[in-house]
């Protein structure tokens, strides 16, 4: 098992100087890590993995230095793009370490989405022409395998990956406090969102704990599952699945319950609701300010002012809660209100250590979802 700190310092000394990329539950260790010890200019946390390769290609244009990208292998797709027709060596050839997170690894058990991924993380780089190792668990052979990966990345000028396993970095406390004092928990804004929704209201919600949490109160308020779509994996894509539904059934409110880093992610799909106003749309950004499914690394989301996106996107009304007052007085009335609606809800970055998972199948979900749909 490796410590991140030594992890870290080991990079360094080898000359990479600068990190970025989206924060991966396998590498939540390194990256709070990497949140104490290097400077805002020198790491990054990006919007999506594809962003990422570009901020690491433009720190080597600058300063012919090596970058490092830290992602899961789920958000390989989003790299895949930038790899081939940015860093590939027969474009403008640029060096970098992928450090990416091997969920679904053959052989481990883990959710359906993280194992579709894990089968195929290999052969996906081994398609696009990106060398890879797997990341020694010794930490006696740690500093020769980095040495030997940057090495080949500078002969090549290329990227080259290490894929990293469960369970490779030992736990790291981290120093910064990435807390907030607001009020209300996600979990209980979901409780009173499903509350105040119409009796045959369609709900989308957005990968990591919110989709979990929808389930779990349906579970609680001893409802069906049939109204929801979990959206276990496609990070940033929720909106966009919600908004084709609203545009399809127009008789039914649609609900996406999104999150600050999926909303930051693939922010273009909400501009299209500029031009397709559909009044059947209520989106609702569950804004805690962090990564908070993968370890609670920060994003930029409590500084943008979402009102004025909302207004620019074409988005009809757009309400900010912070309180539980608020919520009290805001949500009662809220889906009488035409929409597209944007709702931002500030909430504290707190959930539930015994937050259970879905029982059902993506297949079954989907599956009851669309009989619903079809009735």
């Amino acid at each position: 098992m490796l410590e991140a700190r030594n992890f870290l310092e080991n990079l360094r000394e080898l000359g990479v100087g600068f990190f970025t990329g989206v924060p991966d539950s396998l590498l939540k260790d390194l990256n709070s890590c990497i949140l104490d010890c290097i400077d805002d200019r020198n790491h990054i946390i990006a919007a999506n993995e594809g962003g990422a390769i570009a901020l690491a290609s433009g720190y080597h244009i600058a300063t012919a230095k090596i970058p490092l990208v830290y992602l899961q292998n789920s958000g390989l797709g989003n790299t895949i793009n930038p790899l081939l027709s940015l860093a590939d060596p027969e474009v403008y050839s640029i060096p970098m370490i992928l450090l990416i997170g091997w969920r679904g690894e053959p052989g481990v058990k883990d959710e359906p989405q993280h194992c579709k991924q894990g089968a195929v993380t290999k052969e996906t780089l081994e398609a696009i022409g990106v060398s890879y190792e797997v990341l020694t668990e010794s930490p006696g052979d740690m500093l020769s395998q980095l040495k030997r990966v940057i090495d080949q990345s500078k002969k090549n000028q290329s990227p080259m990956a290490l894929l990293v396993r469960k369970g490779s970095f030992a736990k790291y406390a981290p120093t910064r406090n990435l807390g907030n004092k607001l009020q209300i928990s996600r979990e209980s804004a979901i409780k009173a969102i499903v509350e105040s929704s119409p009796e045959n209201a369609i709900f989308v919600s957005t990968t990591g704990k919110a989709s979990r949490e929808l389930f779990e109160v349906r579970k609680s308020l001893g409802q069906k599952h049939d109204s929801d779509f979990l959206t276990v994996g496609s990070m940033g894509h929720a909106s966009q699945i919600a908004l084709s539904i609203a545009l399809q059934k127009k008789d039914r409110v649609v609900i996406c319950l999104d999150g600050d880093g999926s909303l930051l992610m693939h922010m273009g799909g909400a501009a299209l609701v500029s031009s397709l106003q559909p009044t059947n749309f209520y989106h609702i950004i569950l804004n805690n300010g962090v990564h908070e499914s993968v370890g609670g690394q920060p994003t930029c989301a409590f500084n943008l002012d979402l009102s004025k996106l909302s207004s620019a996107f074409g988005y009809e009304r757009f309400k900010q809660i912070e309180t539980p007052e608020k919520i009290r007085e805001v949500l009662p009335n809220l889906f009488s209100s035409s929409g597209p609606y944007m709702l931002e809800i500030r909430l504290n970055s707190s959930s539930r250590s015994d937050l259970g998972r879905p029982t059902s199948k993506p297949l079954e979900n989907k599956l009851a979802l669309m009989k619903n749909l079809q009735a």
